[in-house]
């Protein structure tokens, strides 16, 4: 069953409660020098039982890490395309700046990223939203891969009109493809207010990146 609704304004293009979907994730990161790392990602998103794309994204961004060991600040450029529910594409503009902090708890590695984004809709209501993932990543490294796992939350809050918009909590592990690849799978399961409605989603998700 497909189900189109309206939220802030905003027609999305939205599937069935409970939609499986596949999420890929495709980036490079280069040193510009020994403070600087620019980093370009691409996105896809398939719904409908993972058939049908509706979401490509190209995140292009400089990380700049040399301010302490425990903090990195990123400024970034995201444009995003997305399918309505005419079938019809629509494009975003969305500048964000990234502040992460990054320790250990025990063991565990942890990171916070704080996101204040800008998003400049096309034929719609630009809007602000902050955007927090917390990240706990466990110490082991298995096999020749170097195996890690990790758990996250995502909460995406606007910071006009409705303020909590979406929760996404991952579960998945890192791990080197190959001596100049590394890679990602995970599981996340997402909730978004809609309309009044709470529409949950199931991914499974590829993440590979290539250091340069």
């Amino acid at each position: 069953m497909w189900v189109c609704v309206a939220c802030h304004n905003e027609i999305c293009f939205a599937f069935g409660d409970g939609d499986f979907q596949f999420w890929s994730t495709a980036g490079v990161s280069f040193r510009l020098n020994k403070d600087w790392t620019g980093t370009v990602e691409e996105r896809l998103k398939f719904g409908n039982d993972a058939g049908h794309l509706y979401l490509h994204q190209t995140d292009l961004g400089f990380v700049y890490g040399s301010l302490a060991d425990w903090i990195d600040i990123g400024f970034n450029f995201k444009q995003s395309f997305r399918e309505d529910r005419d079938g019809h594409w629509s494009r975003e503009n969305r500048p964000h700046l990234n502040v992460t902090f990054k320790g250990r708890l025990g063991t565990l590695d942890v990171s916070d990223r704080s996101r204040l984004e800008y998003r400049d809709k096309e034929h719609q209501e630009d809007l602000w939203r902050y955007v927090n993932k917390f990240e706990i990543k466990l110490p082991c490294e298995l096999t020749a891969f170097r195996f890690r796992p990790y758990v996250a939350d995502l909460v995406y809050i606007n910071l006009q009109g409705h303020a909590f918009e979406q929760n996404r909590i991952y579960c998945g592990v890192t791990f080197d493809l190959s001596k100049n690849v590394e890679s990602g799978l995970y599981y996340a399961w997402q909730l978004g207010k809609y309309d009044g409605h709470w529409i949950d989603r199931n991914a499974i998700g590829l993440q590979i990146k290539i250091p340069f």
